[in-house]
């Protein structure tokens, strides 16, 4: 959806978004692109009419007040729009909330002078102060933080491209998150070549002005990861809408659900899973999430039911994310029973020891929020999440989804409280 808005603050001429999400990273990607000169109207289908035709005065003086941006708490939005915002001769001020404060955002200050672009940060974090206009260069850069960075800059380079550039990415990390971006981008009209993950090499293109682009939003695995490990783990369900032919990396979760040892059947649509009258007696796995890391949380739900040992492989991608989720979730599944070590870039998850309700704390991270709900699932007695509406920023509906699968849910000050 994020990138689909970009896309759509690119093209020149109007851009029909069909299934568009809902989620707080979502409305501050399409606050992001109004702020930048696009018109967006709901049509009655639920679709997204967004006119882009005023992003040309944004690139030019003057901006009429519209020198202050704002991501929200999108750690994509950060990256990805940065680049192309630097597209503008203008001065600008860019800035998130919460944890994406925090974040770091050095990247830019090593890689935006090298094209035409001044740059001042708070000490390598937000609020960044930029002034461009972008010259795409052909450039190297460093892509083991994360793929967002080159997201942005393919974008912005994609609109700006005079002669064919190329990005060098050195020791890139989530692989399928930068094929979704080109699936995109190669929607939109965009030529990018793809040298084996190790360069892109992006060629101008000519685009009509008056062509209306329609883009249809995939269902999200990374949400729809916790409904089926739900489902694996206290089924039985059927989940629809997610394609199983899709780029997005988070799709490796079926993988580790069927070396689980799940009862589950794949279809082009919808994905069923069921669970023994007995209780889910899952097998322990091993799972290298370098290139997925949002996983994480919901592996760890799952391994949680799982009898014995199970490891995954990639801790080293969990520091700088919402919280620092290696070490959050070893602190709230401790407090409902379950033992996680973490050495170097592997975590073990002692399952099968048997889940108690706790009250647990979301660290105002979506993706903790939603395992700990997970495993309340199979957990014994009353479970509580603190500072549940966490799930706001990317899955706002997932609580109620839940009640529609008949858990026992209610909310008290923020707090959700799950009874098994």
């Amino acid at each position: 959806m994020q990138r689909a808005c970009a896309a759509a603050l690119l093209h020149e001429g109007e851009t029909i978004i069909h299934n568009p999400g809902k989620s707080n990273d979502d409305l501050s990607a399409l606050d992001m692109i109004k702020r930048m000169g696009c018109i967006i109207t709901l049509q009655s289908n639920g679709s997204l009419c967004i006119d882009s035709s005023e992003f040309k005065s944004f690139r030019n003086p003057p901006l009429e007040g519209r020198e202050a941006l704002n991501c929200g708490e999108s750690g994509l939005g950060i990256r990805m729009f940065t680049p192309i915002a630097s597209l503008s001769k203008q001065p600008i001020t860019i800035n998130g909330t919460g944890s994406l404060v925090t974040r770091p955002m050095d990247f830019f200050d090593e890689i935006f002078p090298k094209l035409g672009i001044s740059i001042q940060s708070n000490n390598g974090k937000l609020p960044l102060q930029i002034k461009g206009p972008l010259q795409p260069n052909n450039i190297t850069i460093d892509g083991s933080l994360s793929s967002q960075f080159l997201t942005g800059l393919l974008m912005a380079f994609g609109k700006a491209a005079t002669k064919p550039v190329t990005i060098t990415v050195d020791n890139l990390k989530s692989k399928p998150y930068i094929d979704l971006t080109l699936q995109v981008m190669k929607h939109f009209g965009y030529d990018v070549v793809n040298n084996n993950f190790e360069s892109f090499t992006i060629s101008p293109v000519i685009h009509s002005n008056n062509k209306t682009i329609h883009y249809r939003v995939e269902g999200d695995w990374s949400g729809g990861a916790f409904l089926l490990v739900a489902g694996a783990i206290a089924g039985n369900i059927t989940v629809s809408g997610l394609d199983v032919s899709s780029t997005q990396a988070d799709k490796a979760i079926l993988q580790a659900i069927i070396d689980a040892g799940a009862n589950i059947s794949v279809r082009d649509n919808e994905i069923e899973l069921s669970c023994p009258t007995t209780g889910f007696k899952g097998k322990p796995f091993h799972f290298d999430a370098t290139d997925c890391p949002d996983l994480f949380p919901p592996l760890v739900a799952l391994a949680a039911c799982c009898h014995g040992t199970s490891a995954i492989q990639g801790v080293n991608r969990l520091a700088h994310k919402e919280s620092n989720r290696g070490i959050t979730l070893q602190e709230e599944f401790g407090k409902m029973g379950i033992e996680i070590k973490l050495q170097d870039d592997l975590m073990l998850v002692e399952g099968g020891t048997g889940l108690k309700g706790a009250t647990v704390y979301s660290h105002h991270d979506h993706r903790i929020a939603m395992a700990c709900a997970v495993a309340a699932l199979n957990a014994s007695g009353e479970s509580v999440i603190e500072e549940a509406e966490a799930i706001n920023k990317s899955y706002p509906d997932f609580y109620e989804h839940l009640k529609s699968l008949g858990v026992h849910l209610s909310s008290v000050n923020n707090n959700e409280i799950i009874n098994n």
